[in-house]
């Protein structure tokens, strides 16, 4: 990657353009009719791209690759350090370090995205997407010097990306020893030449592979920084607790498994419908009208009239406070569940308890996996396409994302406690946790379709 690092360069901004053209030229063009097809309009094509193939195995990159996607192919990442080069470079204020930004910026973006049918129209992802990737530029003009500023502190994604890292199956291993010695003899016996860490990292201290982006600029640097496999529960269990804190805990519970699951079941939900047709009864029945009116402009709600698709001003309410009504059940649920296997392991600590809870990493970016991908096999339904293994993959794709979230809670156990009764009651509350994760797959793709 250190030798080819030019056609690296290259690959980035031939991602930018291809980004650049498939936000930019659909918002421009009409919107697909009856007849329209994913190889005859390129509408459906990029709404295919983005939200069918692109995000989804972006997130499966994470776990596989680490954050390849982030230092090699991210277009909002190589732009973000091309402005930044020319930019300002003006210290990072203290509000931009705070560490509840991955969480906050991925649940607006969630809930904002679902308000204006991001995955539906392209008008919606250049506001979304491009609006994202403005910000990365402006960011990158004021702040740093050829640094990631947007991508550390401010990304939506990046606290998700961060989290899936760490189950990543290698990572660049510094080794502190040979760092020291290189102050004494140099790198391969000649003077120490600098790089520049984009994503701001302490090279000399850095573990695991939760921050990297894993662009190869730091490989070899002062004979102590190279790529090493490791076993893909090594960073959860060994560093879990270094790196446990609540946010990263809010995230996961609040967030992946909460927030993101109401974003993808509001629009298969019986419930839904259920409430949406309670309050607008209540309302005639006692002559408020206005927030039955369809005049939100479409960059508040969704409104595409000539789609058919227009929301209310009490549809766009209940898509949010589902959405925040599902965060706030499933995620309390989960934390009550980790609560109590945390206690099993003895006296109650908060370490512990966020420790725990990055063992359902893996179900929690399975599900955003799975979510994503319905917009998949919806697009390829419209198309008659026959998906007879689709439900077969989703039982296995969450068959095996349990069975590796127990694993890593089952090893984060033994961090601590050695009496198998105590860890065992603590994997009865984790595999209560797990049951009540799955609860909500099951109704989205078995429970409410069947009905």
């Amino acid at each position: 990657m250190q030798r080819h690092g030019g056609l690296i360069r290259g690959i980035q901004w031939v991602v930018v353009a291809v980004y650049a053209f498939l936000i930019l030229v659909p918002a421009v063009m009409p919107l697909p009719d009856d007849t329209a097809h994913l190889w005859n309009n390129l509408t459906l094509a990029a709404q295919f791209v983005f939200w069918g193939i692109w995000w989804p195995f972006v997130l499966l990159s994470m776990v596989m690759l680490g954050r390849v996607w982030c230092g090699v192919l991210c277009p909002e990442g190589a732009l973000a350090e091309f402005a930044s080069k020319y930019g300002r470079g003006w210290a990072i204020p203290r509000w931009m370090r705070w560490g509840g930004w991955p969480f906050v910026a991925f649940g607006m973006t969630t809930i904002y995205g679902q308000m204006v049918s991001v995955y539906q129209y392209p008008k919606a992802v250049l506001l979304v997407l491009g609006g994202s990737t403005f910000a990365a530029m402006i960011i990158g003009l004021l702040y740093g010097r050829e640094k990631r500023v947007w991508c550390k502190y401010l990304c939506p994604v990046n606290g998700v990306f961060s989290l899936l890292a760490r189950l990543a199956p290698f990572h660049y291993k510094v080794d502190e020893d040979a760092w020291r010695r290189s102050y004494k003899n140099g790198e391969h016996g000649h003077r120490v030449i600098p790089i520049n860490c984009a994503p701001l990292l302490p090279l000399r201290n850095m573990k695991g592979a939760s921050d990297c982006h894993m662009c190869g600029r730091c490989s070899g640097h002062r004979d102590a920084i190279a790529l090493t496999w490791r076993a893909p529960s090594s960073e959860v269990v060994q560093l879990g607790d270094k790196q446990a804190n609540p946010w990263d805990t809010a995230l996961i519970l609040y967030g992946l498994l909460g927030i993101a699951i109401g974003a993808f079941h509001w629009t298969a939900s019986r419930w839904f419908v259920d409430l949406k047709m309670f309050f607008a009864t209540w309302l005639v029945d006692h002559d408020i009208t206005w927030p039955l009116d369809t005049n939100a402009p479409w960059f508040l709600f969704t409104h595409y009239p000539e789609q058919n698709d227009v929301f209310s001003w009490l549809d766009g309410t209940m898509v949010i406070g589902y959405i925040l009504a599902t965060a706030l059940v499933y995620g309390t649920a989960l934390l009550v569940l980790l609560m109590g296997a945390t206690r099993m392991l003895g006296r109650f600590n908060t370490v512990r308890l966020h420790h725990l809870a990055q063992g359902l990493i893996p179900i929690a970016g399975a599900g955003v996996f799975l979510g994503l991908s319905a917009t998949t096999l919806s697009l390829l339904r419209a198309e008659h396409m026959s998906l007879w293994w689709a439900s077969d993959m989703r039982i296995a794709i969450l068959a095996i994302a349990n069975l590796w979230s127990a694993w890593l809670a089952w090893l984060v156990t033994r961090r601590y406690s050695a009496r198998f009764l105590q860890r065992g009651l603590a994997m009865v509350w984790f595999a209560a946790a797990l049951a009540v994760v799955d609860s909500a797959w099951w109704l989205m793709f078995w429970g409410w379709a069947s009905k």
